[in-house]
């Protein structure tokens, strides 16, 4: 294994052992890296040896090759965080990156649905389980109970999915949620929300239903799959349905659909960014601030709507 082979792993390792990064991260960073010291092999540059010049031919390279901006930026944010460990580690004196800035991206607005349309999904997903009994019965309420969970506490689709069934010790009211990095956090449970969620684990609490061994493990919405739980993906093709019954285009409805739309509806009624940020567990303000657009658009209805001047003419 080479030197530069070498202080990839041990960042690598560090990301896992002191920030526990998830299994997509690290392959993230994986392929950044090697991407990297593969570009600084073929011009006979370690990663201990490079400058400034060497990062800015990089990036260079990268832009010719045609990646897009906000891949370029992806990678150079990778190398970055290496050279942090490395100085750290007194591998390198001084960061190559250090002064180079990050090619610019224009971030997408995210795309999000109606309060109506989450309404007539939710509502949807609720008369599904009409008339339905057994296993099919369990699996329509559960169905809803995500929905309304989902859009009750923003969480990630796999923090929702992956639920172990020991967040219902404590108060009924609040969820405690392990989230990226293992950092916790707090969400509440409006009443919709919990009122499906007592419906779903009376069900399967239920010996009549025949249907306890479902939910009688360490998830809360378990599966007999090798994960042990719903997957994601299982639950992404469930929405796709339900948006369909809901007379709603499938294409725009996902769970990540419906995570921005708890930002955004809340923003809009007059939740500030900083407990926004909070509630959905972003590690940095930065991340969400892609919803000013929603405090600006309220900004601007209330000077229209309130502001003396604005109703002259």
């Amino acid at each position: 294994m080479s030197d530069d082979q070498r202080h990839v792993a041990a960042f690598l390792e560090m990301q896992t052992a002191e920030k526990g990064a998830s299994a997509n991260t690290l392959d993230a960073y994986r392929r950044d890296l090697q991407d990297f010291t593969a570009y600084l092999d073929r011009g006979g540059v370690t990663i201990a040896a490079a400058g400034k010049a060497d990062l800015s031919h990089y990036l260079q390279e990268l832009s010719i090759a045609g990646l897009k901006p906000a891949s370029r930026a992806r990678r150079l944010s990778a190398v970055r965080q290496l050279y942090k460990f490395l100085e750290a580690e007194g591998v390198v004196r001084d960061s190559p990156v250090e002064g180079i800035t990050a090619p610019s991206k224009k971030r997408a607005l995210p795309k999000t649905l109606s309060v109506d349309e989450v309404d007539r999904l939710i509502e949807s997903a609720a008369r599904a389980a009409d008339g339905l009994s057994g296993r099919d019965l369990v699996r329509a309420v559960r169905h809803h109970c995500l929905l309304e969970m989902l859009y009750a506490t923003g969480m990630r689709v796999t923090e929702l999915v992956s639920l172990p069934r020991s967040v219902l010790k404590g108060d009924p009211r609040l969820l405690s949620i392990t989230g990226k990095g293992g950092r916790e956090r707090l969400v509440p449970l409006n009443t919709s929300a919990r009122a499906a969620l007592d419906r779903y684990l009376q069900l399967g609490s239920d010996p009549a239903d025949g249907v306890s061994s479902m939910i009688a493990t360490r998830y809360l919405f378990p599966s007999r799959g090798d994960a042990g739980h719903l997957t994601r993906q299982r639950f992404a093709q469930d929405l796709k349905e339900s948006a369909i019954q809901a007379g709603l285009d499938p294409e725009r409805v996902s769970p990540h659909v419906l995570r921005h739309a708890f930002a955004s509806h809340l923003l809009d009624r007059g939740a500030d960014l900083r407990s926004v940020q909070s509630l959905l567990g972003h590690a940095d303000i930065s991340t969400t601030e892609i919803y000013t657009h929603v405090l600006e658009e309220r900004l601007k209805r209330l000077v229209t709507e309130h502001h003396p001047l604005a109703k002259r003419g």
